[in-house]
């Protein structure tokens, strides 16, 4: 018997040293770093799946293709159908399982960070929509990008995970904590598109927010590194890759990359460049709208057809490797041989030059960018844009190697032109100039492994920013604009009568409250006055600086609260009639008396509960909701507005309400050609607020 005791206190220990450790590992599941290593993996294996899928649908397309050599007409049939299946199929499995998944995602997010919620789009059906049909879609040739829709995956992915976060530890039920994690998400999704998790991190801030809480930065920075190693990894692993290395590596000569004579073309001629393009490309985005009949520019990248004269046979991977390419294709404007590369005989026509190859190159995939990206498909528009800005590039840097086929003299030593350097510059230029950032700098130096035209690349990133913002918007912002997402627009340059607005000046009077006195009658009015997200609750109508006309409550009662109960939970209320009728009259007659009877009855105890006074104790109030005085400038609530997050605030003067405004309110001032936002928003509480 004593030792079965002692056998019984052991496991007791053992079982009370288990949950123990169950409870201690449970809530570290709960912290950030384990978070974000998840977050950060599942990213990376979702990246390397999507990018083995398409690269297998691309090996198909070329496979049918080859396999056709012996019939012109089967060759260009299966070269045009095969990417019309897959887009079809990515258009219209998005569109029945959700049509949130449409674009680049970007927008979205950046409008979900400032704190509005956009219905479904952060739920596992968008993100099944989301991660098959970007892989259709990119698989099918198209000149799409990966980076938009990959910023949105990483959201859903950190969505879906704090979900998963909240049955360990109740904290990432925080609304607040969940906006901090989208913000890290934003970052991963373009580390571990490009491995590059410091531009990931730089570019996700700019492209995203306004305002940007520094005590975030790290979770980014961690949750993006994790996310490219684990990516590069995978490459070795699947031998890819022999070691980790950049994604486009490059080979540019590091003891004189550059002449400084030659800083004047890399800024002017990117400048120029990034500038046309840039103002090209939002005159079709701002008439573009989401059709799924552009699939004419098929027919033009048929390798036999006019797809010989702009490489039409390469991948957007495979050109861009190319384009960064440090040897010089021509001098003098004759082609050399390619006899180095299988992939740089495509650049290669025994009628037409090197330049006129990259002319149409630029031109066709310019325009078959600006359409593709208007399909109602999982798609993105920075790396077609990359790839037209290498391209650029590459045509600058061919022609100064044409003019000065020696080279540039340097102290008795002469340095040859490098047309990569210029395709590096021109990429990071144009990428920079529609998406409105300078981190794409950044970007590049990651992609490439090399920081030696550091310089070239810096001045024309900022010489290309500073004329697209002058111009226009950026290519998210416009994308905001055009689906009309209620995201509050900077207040612009060059207008300085913008400052001179108050609050008073854009304001709605017209305010719609209750008092705490107030009856059910009162508030059923102001109910049926309009949809109202929240109402303003004030202590006495005394205290309004408002018309009468104006207002819609009636004079209030002073009786004492009580509380309304649904009149079928009542049933002593409607009392039964003690004597049946004792005439012979027919039973449907007795039966419509009765009915008539219960119902003068229930109309009149509704009346008496109509006239008695409202209980707010189980109500929702914000006891301090953000209020503005009536003479604060627009400048400051706009910058408060984006600050906060908010959604409305109300004007007060000396405590008094006379009126709110609203983000409509604030964006007409800031762009007058924005009209009221017309999206599915959720109202995360109904909040009665007290003035």
């Amino acid at each position: 018997l004593r030792e079965e005791g002692k056998s019984e206190h052991t496991l007791c220990r053992g079982q009370r040293g288990l949950c123990d450790y169950t409870k201690f590992l449970i809530s570290r599941v709960g912290e950030d770093w384990i978070f974000l290593i998840l977050l950060g993996l599942v990213m990376a294996l979702v990246s390397w799946v999507m990018d083995f899928c398409i690269a297998m649908c691309l090996q198909a397309r070329k496979w049918m293709y080859g396999g056709l050599e012996s019939n012109v007409f089967l060759q260009y049939l299966a070269w045009v159908t095969y990417p019309v299946v897959l887009i079809t199929f990515s258009a219209g499995f998005t569109q029945i399982l959700a049509p949130q998944a449409v674009g680049s995602g970007i927008p979205e997010m950046k409008t979900i960070l400032r704190g509005v919620v956009l219905k479904e789009y952060l739920t596992f059906k968008t993100f099944v929509a989301k991660v098959i049909g970007l892989t259709c879609a990119l698989g099918s040739g198209l000149p799409l990008g990966k980076e938009g829709p990959f910023v949105h995956i990483a959201s859903l992915c950190a969505a879906l995970l704090s979900k998963f976060m909240s049955l360990f530890g109740g904290i990432y039920e925080n609304e607040s904590r969940n906006i901090e994690m989208l913000a890290a998400a934003c970052a991963v999704g373009v580390g571990c598109c490009f491995a590059a998790p410091i531009g990931g991190v730089l570019f996700s801030i700019e492209v995203t927010s306004t305002f940007f809480a520094v005590r975030n930065y790290w979770r980014g920075f961690f949750a993006a590194t994790f996310s490219a190693f684990i990516f590069r990894v995978l490459a070795v692993w699947n031998k890819d890759e022999e070691t980790i290395t950049a994604l486009f590596k490059t080979r540019f000569r590091l003891e004189f990359p550059f002449d400084l004579q030659e800083l004047p073309a890399f800024a002017d001629v990117y400048t120029v460049g990034a500038t046309q393009f840039y103002r090209l490309d939002f005159s079709l985005q701002a008439s573009a709208v989401p059709r799924t009949g552009h699939f004419n520019h098929l027919h033009f990248d048929v390798p036999p057809g006019f797809g010989q004269f702009m490489a039409g046979r390469l991948t957007q991977k495979e050109s861009l490797v190319t384009l960064l390419d440090n040897r010089t294709w021509a001098k003098q404007g004759i082609a050399e041989e390619f006899d180095y590369f299988r992939n740089y005989q495509a650049w290669q026509h025994p009628q037409v030059n090197i330049f006129v190859t990259l002319v149409i190159f630029i031109v066709m995939t310019f325009w078959m960018a600006a359409l593709a990206i208007t399909i109602p498909v999982p798609s993105g528009a920075f790396m077609p844009v990359f790839v037209i800005g290498a391209a650029f590039g590459r045509l600058v840097g061919e022609s100064m190697a044409a003019w000065f086929p020696d080279g540039i003299h340097m102290d008795g030593t002469i340095y040859n032109i490098v047309p990569g350097g210029y395709a590096v510059v021109g990429a990071a230029a144009l990428s920079g100039a529609v998406t409105h950032t300078v981190s794409t700098a950044v970007i590049v130096f990651e992609l490439t492994g090399q920081i030696s035209h550091i310089l070239p690349i810096m001045i024309a990133v900022i010489l290309a920013n500073a004329v697209a913002q002058a111009l226009q918007p950026s290519i998210y912002d416009s994308i905001i604009r055009i689906k009309k997402l209620p995201y509050l627009p900077e207040l612009g340059w060059g207008h300085p009568e913008k400052y001179n607005i108050r609050v008073e000046d854009i304001m709605v009077r017209d305010v719609r409250y209750i008092t705490l006195n107030c009856t059910y009658r009162d508030l059923h009015n102001v109910l049926l006055t309009g949809h109202l997200k929240t109402l303003a609750l004030v202590e006495t109508v005394g205290k309004l600086i408002i018309s009468t006309e104006e207002s819609s409550i009636s004079p209030t009662r002073t009786t004492s609260p009580k509380p309304l109960k649904p009149a079928l939970k009542r049933p002593s209320v409607v009392e039964r009639p003690t004597e049946l009728p004792t005439s012979k009259t027919p039973v449907l007659l007795y039966h419509q008396n009765i009915h008539l009877f219960l119902l003068s009855n229930i109309s009149e105890w509704e009346e008496m509960q109509l006239d008695e006074q409202v209980n707010f104790n189980n109500c929702k109030i914000d006891p301090a909701p953000f209020q503005l005085v009536e003479r604060t400038s627009l400048h400051k609530t706009h910058t408060i507005f984006s600050l906060l997050g908010l959604d409305h605030a109300y004007v007060t003067s000396i405590g008094r309400l006379i009126g709110v405004v609203s983000l409509k309110e604030v964006r007409k001032p800031s762009n007058p050609s924005l009209s009221l936002c017309k999206v599915c928003l959720l109202s995360t509480s109904a909040l009665l607020p007290l003035s």
